[in-house]
């Protein structure tokens, strides 16, 4: 009976890359892509039974050809489509393509998965070199909502990642955007509004991507200029098409405006930073999907008596009467956080404003500075309004308190502060209050002009959590607003 052998089975290297080709070619503005692997058997008893049971020769490597000189004609300003099952050799190609255009083109080029997001800080201080431009990446992306703008990443949402991610892309200054992966981790919705708004600002800062994925339901939104399908083996399909921004997200096509009410107000009111409270409504308009769900709300109220650049919009003073009759005030617009950045805003106002059966249609808004979403609508801008000396020296002195100026909005941040005073540190803040002269705002009384004594006596009954809600009106008195203004024509 013969010896067993002692020696082992040696394992052999199983996949190996090998890169026949791949290069630049400067002169035709393209890239020629050849990329084989080969396989071998990793020996162990079981496999070496199969071999022998199906009479394969477990020494033998195999080679398989992924791309055999494909030629791919691609831009520093074309959106890249990469499709095709798992395994079929996207993120093959993509890396490729990376390493050619830096190394070959001379380009800049940033790789979503390489963004290191910082944890634990509101994402407002984690972008942009200030505070304007920080609001305006983030606002180009969806995230256009001054409670996201205090959240930390990780208390974002799968699909409000992405959107940081891409507003990080942009923040980036690279020429090519490279994406693997693309949506893939996200609902179908979101994807094709992520997709939609990619193409849209790369295409507004005149930007390449190149984004991969086994989703073949992109396309329209995404609107390539270049669709690469990859098939198994070396089956390949290249297409080009215009490069054309996609004006239109296919999801916006599903939804229609119609008069609403109150109720739909609230299923939305969460959403937006200000009290949910609302002024006595005129009309409601509220914009559904074709499933019956509200996802967008605009309210139209009765407008105040007085406001800062109605005069400068008509060279006249309102009275009541024609402030009654023919005027509106914009008081609310509201779109759930999924369905933002894909232009629902402007549609809401311009398809409501000659619907609302007023001449005049006035509103106040802070994010007019970063979104001038009103003025795509149709809204004329007519005046900015800072806040006055006496709120900036309030807002100052509780600075000094250790007060955050841009947490000054939150009821739970100032209650959670005040705790933190001492007593004579809380008289410091309502002697603060008492500075600014904005009585009538700060009590939030029907009363039209209270006197300094009154609200001396009423502000020193308010417990902490009510003062905490004072220091959030202030925070409203503090913002600086744009006034704009639309008034119907006779033809509309």
């Amino acid at each position: 009976m013969p010896k067993k052998s002692s020696k082992k089975i040696k394992t052999k290297e199983h996949f190996k890359i090998r890169k026949v080709s791949k290069k630049w070619d400067k002169r035709r503005g393209c890239f020629i892509i050849s990329i084989a692997y080969e396989t071998s058997v990793k020996l162990s008893p079981r496999t070496i039974k199969v071999a022998d049971a199906f009479g394969l020769g477990v020494d033998k490597k195999h080679k398989f050809t992924i791309y055999d000189n494909a030629e791919l004609k691609i831009t520093p300003r074309d959106i890249v489509y990469i499709t095709g099952d798992s395994g079929s050799g996207k993120s093959i190609l993509l890396k490729a393509l990376e390493n050619d255009i830096k190394r070959d083109m001379k380009l800049t080029a940033i790789n979503i998965k390489d963004i290191k997001p910082v944890l634990g800080e509101p994402i407002i201080d984690t972008l942009g070199e200030t505070f304007e431009e920080a609001l305006t990446l983030l606002s180009r992306v969806g995230l256009n909502d001054a409670f996201l703008f205090l959240r930390s990443y990780e208390q974002l949402s799968d699909g409000q990642k992405y959107r940081y991610r891409l507003a990080k892309l942009m923040e980036s200054k690279a020429q090519f955007w490279i994406m693997d992966e693309f949506c893939t981790a996200l609902d179908r919705d979101t994807a094709k509004i992520v997709a939609y708004n990619v193409q849209k600002q790369a295409r507004r800062l005149g930007k390449a991507v190149l984004a991969a994925t086994t989703h073949t339901d992109l396309f329209e939104d995404l609107a390539p200029s270049v669709h690469i399908h990859k098939g198994w083996g070396k089956r390949i399909s290249i297409k080009y098409y215009p490069n054309k921004l996609n004006k239109v997200c296919s999801v916006a096509r599903n939804l229609h405006i119609e008069e609403g009410t109150l109720e739909d107000y609230k299923q939305l009111a969460e959403f937006h930073y200000r009290s949910q409270r609302h002024p006595p409504p005129i009309k409601i308009y509220a914009l559904r999907r074709n499933d019956g769900e509200t996802v967008g709300v605009i309210l139209y109220s009765y407008p105040p008596l007085s406001i800062f650049g109605r005069k400068k919009a008509v060279g006249r003073t309102v009275n009541v009467e024609e402030l009654n009759r023919d005027w509106a005030l914009i008081s609310r617009v509201i779109i759930h956080p999924k369905y933002r950045s894909i232009g629902l805003g402007v549609r809401l106002v311009k398809e409501t404003l000659p619907r609302v059966g007023r001449k005049y249609v006035e509103t106040m808004a802070v994010m007019a500075l970063y979104n001038p979403f009103f003025e795509k609508a149709g809204m004329k801008r007519i005046a900015e309004r800072k806040p006055n000396r006496m709120i900036i020296e309030a807002v100052e002195a509780l600075e000094k308190l250790g007060f955050k100026r841009h947490l000054l909005a939150s009821e739970e941040y100032n209650l959670k502060k005040l705790r933190s005073l001492r007593d004579e540190e809380i008289h410091e803040v309502i002697d603060a209050l008492k500075k600014t002269g904005q009585y009538k705002r700060l009590m939030a009384t029907g009363k039209a002009y209270p006197r300094r004594e009154e609200f001396e006596e009423w502000i020193a009954r308010q417990d902490l959590r009510r003062l905490a809600k004072v220091l959030t009106r202030l925070a409203v008195l503090a913002e600086t607003k744009v006034y704009l203004f639309w008034e119907r024509r006779s033809h509309v």
